[in-house]
């Protein structure tokens, strides 16, 4: 089979062949093996010290059962060695064996008591094959003990096994008999070292699978509580824009009922009209928060060209609103007018809740360069009293706008204007971020 290279294309870059799978993991023997095996650890977690204890047991039977024996063996061999009673045999074989059990809770004492009793049999000028103990005692240090005490431990290794060389030097060369020993001693130290290794790395995976499913669980509660904030966000400007305006057109229906009734059923109609509006963009605002199967009848976001509609809404509610806009605002990004469009309901909803249904109203968005102003200046009650700052109210207006604000790297200015009224002033960044090649936001 062939593979097409693009014309132009770099004939080096072939595609890499798919990875074949590794069939000595996927055997079924393996597979059985690595079964038994997890059973044998959990089992030993909940009972260590039936391993510990088929340790010694088993040394005992393969090594010290066979010194038992074929004691005569060691009087035919070339080097002569002290002939010990049962007793003294048995004896050493304990010193040997026994200190296996603490093996992994205390691998430091077990060495060291091991390795006593092994110098005190070849001071005897012994042989016993039980001495197989003092490599399972060098393993289970270096693997479960303290890495300082290895050090100390091999040098004391190093001068037994000395001893031990010239003690068979009429049989063996000490060069010989060192290489064997010292092969032997390597070959326990880093099968230790290798499982303890081994052991190590795997607790590494598991604390960064743990770590990174706590950070995969933070991060779905961020992005909900985000979420929650949008919807929250959404909700507030839809609602509380439609009910304050409609809260002013009921206000001002009931006082037009007894003077001009036309103007009443003109307020109903438009309460109506308002009612319906806020109605159809909650359920789009809910749908998308449902589960269901089918997709949710939706409808576009607002944007720029729907702030003279909301404008309407304003003027139909009682106050005067002058909106003028300077420079190409169709061109925008929808999401920069999304938030123009949000942040402009927002100020007139506060300017027809907090000045009333009298106020007068200057709205202007204009485009120079990269930025994008919008200012909301209203002319406050008509009793020039003033009104409370809209952070000593009820609600999240300004924090609303200035969080959207943030989204574009603008900034908010709301204050109280020298002759009276609210000012509201806010400027976003439309300079398009950038980022690598193909990242996405």
């Amino acid at each position: 089979m062939t593979t097409d290279i693009p014309a132009g294309a770099d004939p080096s870059a072939r595609p890499l062949p798919p990875a074949e799978p590794d069939l000595l993991w996927g055997h079924p023997l393996v597979i059985a093996l690595n079964r038994v095996v997890q059973r044998l650890r959990a089992a030993d977690l909940r009972r260590p010290w039936v391993l510990d204890t088929a340790v010694a047991v088993g040394v005992f039977l393969l090594f010290g059962a066979a010194d038992l024996v074929h004691d005569g063996d060691r009087h035919e061999m070339a080097v002569r060695f002290t002939h010990l009673p049962v007793a003294g045999v048995l004896a050493l074989q304990a010193g040997l064996v026994v200190p296996l059990l603490w093996r992994r809770r205390m691998p430091s004492a077990t060495f060291a008591a091991v390795l006593a009793v092994f110098l005190i049999q070849w001071l005897l000028g012994a042989w016993l094959r039980a001495d197989v103990a003092l490599l399972i005692a060098l393993y289970s240090l270096a693997l479960h003990g303290r890495l300082r005490h290895l050090p100390w431990a091999c040098a004391a290794m190093a001068g037994v096994l000395g001893l031990v060389s010239v003690r068979v030097s009429e049989a063996v060369s000490v060069g010989d008999a060192l290489f064997f020993l010292f092969s032997a001693v390597t070959a326990a130290l880093a099968l230790g070292l290798a499982v303890r290794i081994r052991r190590s790395q795997l607790a590494g995976l598991r604390e960064r699978a743990a770590r990174l499913e706590i950070e995969r669980d933070q991060r779905s509660k961020l992005a909900a509580a985000g979420e929650r904030t949008r919807v929250a966000r959404e909700m507030h400007d839809i609602v509380g824009h439609n009910l304050s305006v409609m809260i002013t057109l009921a206000d001002g229906g009931a006082y037009a009922a007894l003077i001009a009734p036309e103007r009443g059923k003109e307020a109903l109609e438009l309460i109506g009209e308002t009612g319906r509006q806020a109605l159809g963009e909650l359920r789009r605002m809910l749908g998308v928060l449902r589960d269901r199967t089918d997709a949710p009848e939706l409808s576009p976001q607002p944007g720029i060209a729907d702030i003279d509609a909301l404008c309407a809404r304003i003027r139909a509610a009682g106050p005067k609103v002058r909106y003028r806009t300077i420079g190409e605002l169709d061109a925008l990004d929808r999401g920069v007018q999304l938030t123009a469009y949000r942040i402009v309901q927002e100020a007139l909803t506060n300017s027809l809740r907090h000045a009333g249904a009298e106020t007068q109203v200057q709205l202007a968005l204009t485009v120079d360069g990269a930025q994008l102003r919008i200012t909301a200046d209203d002319t406050g009650p008509p009793t020039g009293t003033g009104r409370p700052a809209p952070e000593n109210q009820e609600g999240h207006g300004l924090a609303g706008m200035a969080e959207r604000a943030a989204l574009y790297g603008g900034s908010i200015i709301a204050g109280p204007r020298p002759g009276g009224g609210w000012s509201v002033q806010v400027t976003l960044d439309l300079t398009p971020l950038t980022g690598p090649p193909g990242e996405t936001s």
